[in-house]
């Protein structure tokens, strides 16, 4: 796994150099009045582009690796691989597409995420066999097709929750690699090799991008990285789970709960104020922390300006990302205590959310 990670992290890295050297100009056609803009400059949007490639390029050599008599007992099947990579590249060309043209429509790309949770129905058999309640397993053996619509639901709908989150340097790429360690940590404990070797491979590509991302600001994901990060980490916690039974089906969620109930959150809001879901605003929880808690930085240089105050935002939300990866990495089999902290989480978002909307957070908070 060492291996293939620093492939995929070099060839991340070389490639998004690349994207930085010579698409500084295409980045100029970005439109820059949009709400959840907060910088300066031209930057490309084509970070994605490297992950893609660096992940891809990692799976195939583990799946030739082991065809090779398989030395790191990876047990990660050719076939694995490429119905993998087929699940991923409709949404993952979908979204960079869009970063290119900034022409393809909200719908479409909604299309192209859901394509991609058809193929994996389809071609890997995901399904969701328990959700980890009796009552509730019991209606999933009634009908089936709950698992299904479930699977169809997390690998169209998470793609987006990621990019909903990706608006500061450092924060929807930190937040996918800390959520691919994680499952791939749990993946070893149960003896899924195969699985997180996939995952350690996403977590070097994505540090690859990271490189030039955070602090300097140089690429950002874009779509294609979001929808990238989004389809792999849904097929991997519904893998997880459907291969090992000894894995709650609560873990994956408690690992994802704050991009899915940010996206919920913001649905909900939205539609309380009369305003379609597809609309961008600025009104996001990192973007309130940016607004009101990270303090103005003092620079001659405008744009430096910018990214010293962009940079501090993120690593508020990290910390608010592992106060739930800690605990779903301590108790990855113990459903209720997973679900209460689900639940925990969604009280504090919500408590945090009001008080900086109110004005009342701490001092000490402010940095």
């Amino acid at each position: 796994m060492i291996w293939l990670s620093l492939v995929g992290f070099l060839i991340s890295v070389v490639v998004a150099a690349g994207v930085v050297r010579w698409a500084r100009e295409h980045a100029q056609h970005y439109g820059e009045g949009m709400p959840q803009r907060f910088h300066l400059g031209h930057v490309p949007r084509l970070g994605g582009f490297a992950v893609l490639l660096g992940m891809a390029f990692s799976w195939l050599l583990g799946a030739a690796q082991s065809m090779w008599g398989d030395p790191g007992s990876l047990r990660l099947g050719g076939s694995l691989v490429l119905w993998w990579l087929a699940v991923v590249l409709p949404s993952a060309l979908g979204g960079i597409a869009e970063d290119m043209t900034q022409r393809l429509r909200v719908s479409y790309r909604l299309f192209l995420t859901g394509l991609s949770g058809s193929v994996a129905v389809w071609g890997l058999g995901l399904h969701l066999p328990r959700l980890g309640l009796p009552w509730l397993d019991a209606l999933l053996a009634m009908a089936p097709w709950l698992g299904l619509a479930i699977v169809l639901l997390a690998v169209t709908g998470l793609p987006h929750a990621f990019n909903i989150i990706d608006g500061y340097n450092g924060l929807a790429g930190m937040v996918a690699l800390i959520v691919c360690l994680a499952l791939a940590h749990v993946a070893l404990q149960v003896g899924d090799r195969a699985m997180a070797a996939l995952l350690v491979s996403t977590a070097a590509a994505t540090a690859g991008f990271l490189v030039w991302n955070y602090p300097r600001g140089m690429l950002f994901a874009g779509d294609g990285g979001a929808y990238i990060w989004g389809v792999v980490i849904a097929l991997a916690s519904i893998s997880l789970v459907q291969r090992n039974a000894e894995v709650s089906p609560w873990f994956p969620m408690l690992l994802l709960i704050y991009p899915v109930w940010e996206t919920i959150f913001s649905i909900y809001r939205k539609a309380v104020r009369g305003v379609s879901p597809g609309v961008a605003d600025a009104l996001h929880f990192h973007q309130l922390i940016y607004r009101r808690i990270v303090r103005g930085v003092f620079h001659d240089d405008e744009s430096r300006r910018v990214l010293m105050r962009n940079n501090r935002t993120s690593p508020y939300l990290w910390g608010f990302t592992l106060l739930t990866v800690v605990p779903a990495v301590l108790f990855w089999n113990n459903t209720w205590l997973l679900m209460g902290f689900c639940c925990l989480f969604v009280i504090s978002y919500v408590s945090a959310y009001l008080a900086i909307v109110r004005f009342k957070v701490p001092s000490w908070l402010r940095h």
